[in-house]
């Protein structure tokens, strides 16, 4: 399943992906991949948790995250949790031309089932194709 976390800048988005992340890792002892646009909360997370500094991948667009995030998929089959914080960061485009990727991403959801953990900051409101994910 997608599950989004979606708000303005500075409202905790964050905090709770890592909250999150590190609750379901000790709970559930499921194998978990989190991706950030740098390494800066690299320490905040369980250690059993796999962190990704993004940056480190020159990631330039959609196409390119989605290939990204597949190709981490087929490496651990036993994978259960992917959370991506800095979202827009990461990819590089803005939330409106992205309805194709995040239809993919939950189709992509679905079929692995692997859960995807999103935040996006933007001061303005959702599109109407993510608020079925936007988690409250």
């Amino acid at each position: 399943m997608l599950h989004i976390l979606y708000g303005k800048k500075g409202t905790g988005k964050s905090r709770r992906l890592i909250a999150e992340a590190n609750r379901n890792h000790v709970e559930c002892g499921e194998n978990s991949v989190f991706i950030d646009k740098d390494g800066d909360r690299m320490y905040e997370l369980n250690r059993g948790i796999r962190f990704i500094n993004a940056s480190d991948f020159s990631i330039d667009g959609p196409k390119m995250f989605t290939g990204f995030v597949c190709g981490i998929a087929a490496q651990d089959y036993d994978l259960r949790a992917i959370y991506i914080n800095s979202f827009m960061k990461v990819v590089k485009h803005s939330p409106e031309g992205l309805f194709g990727m995040f239809d993919f991403l939950r189709e992509f959801s679905e079929r692995t089932n692997i859960e995807l953990y999103i935040s996006i900051s933007s001061e303005d409101e959702a599109p109407d194709y993510l608020k079925a994910f936007i988690n409250q």
